[in-house]
């Protein structure tokens, strides 16, 4: 299994895709709740990508989460507002919010990673422009 003070890097080679509202819909008396499609896609190729890179047992236990979202840079702006991005001095302070990026992607990797997210306790997050978008996350027992 693992230490506790084993910490697990990983980088998934996925645009970022923001959690969005849950869609609904109702059939013989019965309201059933569901992803939007591009979320359910996003979802089900990240945790591919989890369970590819990371055969061990979901951790266990309270952990600690930092997560890096590298979103791609508008190809609408100039030349120097693109470098500028790249280099991270301009910030990605657009929607989505950082949170909804937060929110698909842990419960993509729910049961992958850890048995439920619930078990997270400490979490860092950011929004990065990138030329090749990613998601890196860490991971580590508390």
């Amino acid at each position: 299994m693992y230490h506790a003070t084993d910490q697990l890097f990983f980088t998934f080679e996925i645009e970022p895709v923001p959690q969005l509202r849950p869609r609904v819909s109702s059939r013989g008396g019965y309201v059933r709740v569901y992803d939007p499609p591009k979320v359910k896609q996003f979802k089900s190729l990240l945790r591919s990508l989890a369970v590819h890179q990371y055969s061990r047992p979901p951790m266990l236990g309270p952990l600690s989460v930092s997560l890096t979202f590298y979103r791609p840079v508008q190809k609408s702006i100039s030349q120097s507002e693109r470098e500028r991005r790249l280099s991270n001095q301009s910030k990605p302070v657009v929607k989505p919010d950082t949170d909804n990026y937060i929110k698909a992607t842990l419960d993509a990797l729910n049961g992958v990673l850890w048995h439920d997210d619930a078990q997270i306790v400490k979490i860092e997050a950011e929004k990065k422009y990138s030329d090749h978008p990613k998601i890196a996350v860490s991971v580590k027992p508390v």
